[in-house]
């Protein structure tokens, strides 16, 4: 059994990509906070994790982020937008609003006036209402109720509307916080030698801290600058980190903020705005064209899987959701998906660890003793601690690289929006992080850490609060050039009751958004197959194996393993705890040489349909449907890296098991 509710997101409630909007009306009015990290480092590229930076000039002046705009025009400058209602919920007069706000408990719970801005007959009206309730609900949306409106119809006719309160109703911010519109147009000043710089004239966030965009003045002397930029602040743009080891000082007052850029920051990140307007109109086109083919490739994959109904979406909402829907279409890997539609139904293999044990040469088997000391004869040491005493000389030596998975803590919230994610969450997984990171005898000493390859596996909120954690760290003494932020492999849930045309069809979040969820371990796998330099890097550094881990591993996890792998030229290492069949205590070593075989194997990667209760949307006639169901209705695929073991020989495999067994 399941309830569903009339979303009612028509065609006629969004407005279309080829509505006009002055982009100049509207500034961007963020609640932002100067970031603090004892050291400045030029961040490292993500591999897999995309940046996408909207400018302030966007036709469409609304935001997906958690941003409040505040509209500048002469009719309604006293007013700032809170959020944007985009469907209805139920039928006693619901409806959805997609957040614009850092504030969302205060603008949509807490009862009293507000204000709708509504296109009608084309003019801009503004009617004062009041709100009676609210809460939060999946999806990063909230359900609002307003007075007077006690039926979907009623409902239906606020769809497209803005929600609005007053300027002067700003909280008040904490010490060292800021609103965003505040900080556009400060001047921008050396604090050392009060040379103006420039212009803040737009603010973005990147997941790890703020970018201040600064148009540089004309005064300034730019490295290979041929061609006068005129007079005032007509320079180009350059991204000024907002942490508070570069901008100590920020006078709201006077309208300044002083900087202590490090040497070369300018220049550095100046030049690719030295290219001519026609260069970067050509660059960009090229960007355009590029992604479109990604994107009719990507939809013609889909449509061979019969999964059409995730493009109705490109027919409804802003142009930014249409976008979001684009980059969901492109970014999923089909053949990934198409493997696992195949594998449902198909029983889950089982491992049997009594039969892998008998399987695997006695040679290639070790006991792990309770405490591993000395043998006690004061002569020869125990065959572990040699091990152990091997694996430690490699790591330290940069034959090992080191892939630790981030998983959420249980009972966090997933989303697809980086600014969104559970703060609480992240913290929570950075704190087992850096207790991983300092226990010796679970990780390698300080001293050994700089010819170590790192690699962090995650969702797009934990590498991103990571990526910051390790910078406010000094990388932990590990070498940035050595250590990767990866985004994990997902792949989107599916009905698991199959539709009239046979398919078990992908489960839409929202109309614009798929429902998602990590692979599992194997998908370590998938984003080393995707990431075309990574084990050639890896290669060049000396890795002979790459083990993956856990960082909320109980157990302790020594070095022993990777003497093991070494010892028995073997291809796979495994560190057995109580249950083999469980990935809470993963710890397995593959070697490159067998790694680069599984990679090329991915698309026979083994996955297994797991049911499970999820809300979704879906498109009824003209209107969107949300739909809770009451059983379970969809199917979450995982894959676990131990499929490997099938793929390996036996005499290939190594194993630690522990005393009891």
């Amino acid at each position: 059994m399941q309830s569903t509710s009339v979303i009612c997101c028509s065609s006629n409630s969004f407005p279309r990509s080829s509505d006009s909007f002055d982009a100049h009306q509207f500034t961007l009015a963020r609640t932002i906070k100067i970031n603090s990290s004892p050291k400045f480092l030029f961040p490292r590229k993500l591999p897999s994790v995309s940046l996408h930076i909207r400018p302030l000039s966007d036709s469409i002046c609304r935001s997906t982020d958690a941003l409040e705009l505040v509209q500048t025009s002469s009719s309604a400058s006293e007013f700032v937008e809170t959020g944007y209602i985009f469907g209805v919920h139920g039928f006693q007069g619901e409806v959805r609003v997609k957040a614009n706000t850092d504030f969302p408990e205060l603008r949509f719970s807490k009862p009293g006036t507000r204000w709708l801005k509504q296109q009608a007959s084309g003019s801009e009206t503004i009617q004062e209402i009041e709100l009676v309730d609210g809460r939060g609900h999946p999806g990063q949306s909230w359900l609002v109720k307003f007075n007077n409106i006690n039926s979907a119809e009623e409902a239906r006719k606020l769809v497209g509307s803005t929600i609005l309160v007053r300027d002067d109703d700003r909280p008040a911010l904490e010490e060292g916080e800021f609103y965003t519109h505040d900080l556009i147009g400060m001047k921008v000043i050396l604090k050392e030698s009060g040379e103006p710089v420039g212009t803040v004239v737009n603010i973005f966030n990147s997941g790890a801290s703020d970018l201040l965009h600064v148009k540089l003045s004309s005064s300034r002397k730019i490295p290979d600058q041929t061609e006068e930029t005129g007079e005032g602040d007509s320079g180009p743009l350059v991204w000024v980190p907002f942490v508070e080891e570069i901008v100590p000082t920020v006078d709201v007052e006077k309208r300044e903020m002083l900087i202590t850029p490090p040497k070369g920051l300018l220049e550095l990140n100046i030049r690719s705005d030295m290219r001519s307007k026609k260069e970067r109109r050509e660059l960009e086109w090229k960007e355009r064209k590029k992604f479109q083919r990604r994107l009719i490739a990507a939809k013609k994959k889909l449509c061979e899987m019969e999964q059409q109904h995730v493009f109705h979406g490109f027919r409804y909402g802003e142009k930014d959701q249409r976008s979001l829907l684009a980059n969901e279409i492109v970014t999923v890997n089909s053949k990934l998906l198409q493997q696992a539609l195949q594998n449902i139904g198909i029983p889950s293999t089982r491992l049997d660890l009594h039969q892998i044990l008998s399987t695997v040469p006695r040679s290639n088997r070790l006991k792990v003793p309770d405490n591993p000391s000395s043998s006690g004869t004061g002569v020869l040491p125990d065959p572990y601690c040699t091990l152990q005493r091997a694996g430690c000389e490699m790591i330290s030596n940069g034959k090992v690289a080191i892939v630790l998975i981030l998983e959420d803590i249980e009972g966090t919230e997933r989303t697809s929006n980086t600014n969104l994610v559970n703060s609480e969450g992240n913290e929570s997984v950075n704190l087992l992080l850096k207790a991983l990171l300092d226990d010796h005898s679970r990780f390698p000493e300080i001293n050994d850490r700089s010819a170590v390859p790192l690699l962090l596996v995650g969702s797009t909120g934990s590498i991103s609060s990571c990526q910051e954690f390790f910078s406010d760290h000094d990388y932990f003494a590990f070498d940035p050039q050595k250590v990767w932020f990866l985004e994990e492999e997902k792949l989107p849930l599916v009905s698991s009751s199959v539709a009239e045309d046979g398919k078990h069809k992908i489960l839409m979040k929202s109309p614009w958004e798929f429902l998602q969820r990590p692979i599992g371990s194997a998908g370590v796998i998938s984003l080393l197959s995707s990431q075309d330099s990574l084990l050639d890097e890896l290669g060049e550094l000396g890795v002979e194996s790459v083990q993956v881990r856990k960082i909320n591993q109980e157990h302790a996890s020594d070095h022993a393993l990777a003497g093991l792998v070494d010892s028995c030229k073997a291809d796979v290492g495994l560190r057995v705890f109580e249950d083999i069949t469980s990935e809470e205590n993963l710890d397995v070593m593959l070697s490159m040489s067998f790694l680069r075989k599984l990679v090329k194997q991915v698309n026979k990667l083994q996955f297994e349909g797991v049911e499970s209760c999820n809300s979704y949307v879906e498109k009824v006639e003209k209107d969107w449907v949300d739909v809770t169901p009451t059983a379970p209705n969809s199917y979450e695929f995982r894959s676990s890296i131990y499929w490997c073991l099938d793929a390996a020989t036996k005499n290939k495999i190594c194993i630690l098991y522990p005393s009891d067994y």
